[in-house]
């Protein structure tokens, strides 16, 4: 197996997202030597909701150099293909073809309200909207004006044909349509190793029936501390637990299932086993953790860096 790609979500925020604070962590990262930046998207919560994330991850373009810019979840069923395509395209060229798109359809039935749309339409609507989008994106006509002259998507990505797509999939539907698509599925953070590994024999199985190229990507979503201290990190599960929504976790499931969190060679023993029963290629490591300050954040992805050099 060759080198897993490990990179980070922005991690502790003050009372709102700024964009001083959000390049600093990017920058950090990027020194540090993460392959990408993630953010998720989110709405109608506090104000530190992401409903723009690709907005966000333009400011940090800016200031970075050689790290990806990311999304986990870049919500389609409530966008137009066209606005999203274009937004996406800008954004490639903003950072010199530095995108990755993770794509979803969303879960929050609030945000379907808000949005007009209903929640049995947003598969039918995230596939037809993508579908569209890749098709922008290869420069085929859109339209045609009044004088039958071709309307087509500018500028184009820098990426051809187009940002590498992954696609979000929390629940069976969404992962069968995930699988039919062939392109890479990004679990949910809060899925033990055991689920992750049937999702990843069901998701394979549907890229197989579909008659499309085997999937070459495997990335995993965790919650990951790295601390020498057995008390804090008892700590930091007591508030993850606390914290995950029940929906978001699976029945009897304990934090150690779906969070890594204690000393590095506890790190290193379970993402060998990561490694070993998934294959993983990318290693996301998410960050937000409820009482967790920037300094303890940056300790921790310092030693998952050393613990990463060793898998």
């Amino acid at each position: 197996m060759g080198k897993i790609e490990v990179a980070v979500t922005a991690w502790t925020q003050s009372s709102g997202w700024y964009a001083d604070e959000l390049c600093q962590q990017a920058e950090i990262a990027e020194s540090m030597g993460f392959h990408s930046f993630w953010l998720p998207e989110s709405h109608f919560g506090d104000n530190r909701s992401i409903p723009s994330p690709l907005t966000l991850l333009a400011s940090v373009a800016g200031r970075t150099k050689k790290i990806i810019l990311a999304s986990t979840s870049y919500l389609l069923p409530i966008r137009h293909p066209l606005q999203a395509a274009e937004e996406v395209a800008v954004l490639d060229q903003l950072s010199n073809g530095r995108v990755i798109l993770g794509v979803g359809r969303g879960i929050q039935n609030r945000m379907f309200k808000a949005f007009d749309l209903q929640t049995k339409e947003k598969r039918k609507r995230f596939r037809a909207n993508l579908d569209i989008m890749r098709n922008a994106w290869l420069g085929k006509p859109i339209a045609e004006d009044d004088d039958g002259h071709p309307i087509c998507l500018a500028p184009l990505p820098v990426q051809k044909p187009h940002p590498p797509i992954w696609v979000a999939a929390f629940g069976p539907l969404a992962l069968k349509q995930a699988g039919s698509l062939g392109l890479p599925y990004l679990a949910s953070p809060a899925e033990t190793l055991t689920t992750l590994e049937g999702n990843y024999k069901h998701f394979n199985d549907v890229v197989v029936e579909a008659n499309l190229e085997p999937v070459e990507t495997t990335p995993v979503m965790r919650t990951i501390f790295i601390t020498k201290s057995k008390s804090v990190a008892q700590d930091i599960k007591n508030s993850l637990a606390q914290s995950v929504p029940h929906a978001m976790r699976e029945e009897n499931a304990n934090v150690d299932d779906w969070t890594i969190v204690g000393d590095k060679a506890h790190a290193l023993d379970k993402l060998s086993e990561y490694v070993e029963r998934l294959g993983i290629t990318h290693l996301i490591a998410r960050g937000r953790i409820p009482g967790v300050d920037n300094e303890a954040q940056v300790r921790s992805h310092e030693m998952l860096m050393e613990v990463a050099e060793r898998l």
